[in-house]
């Protein structure tokens, strides 16, 4: 229960905190990461139907606001996140 009043908080942060930037894919990387708890950016890419590129760079941004961390400590085969 307070997992799921957690994540439904981080999610209306994020929506709040990415209005401003463009296109879908944060939108979109907001909803993956509300039904799965960690992402690859393979994983994103199927869910989001964005690009690779697309994907990674915001995923970066989505870190650098603080809204998802990196869960592997690697710079290959990363998971992502949500910071709860």
């Amino acid at each position: 229960y307070l997992s799921l009043d957690r994540l439904q908080a981080w999610v209306a942060r994020a929506t709040q905190e990415t209005e401003a930037m463009s296109g879908r894919t944060p939108m979109r990387l907001i909803a993956a990461l509300q039904e799965v708890p960690l992402l690859s950016a393979e994983m994103a890419e199927v869910r989001t139907g964005a690009s690779r590129a697309a994907v990674q760079r915001n995923l970066d941004a989505l870190a650098r606001l603080g809204l998802i961390k990196e869960a592997t400590g690697q710079r290959r085969y990363r998971y992502w996140t949500a910071a709860v």
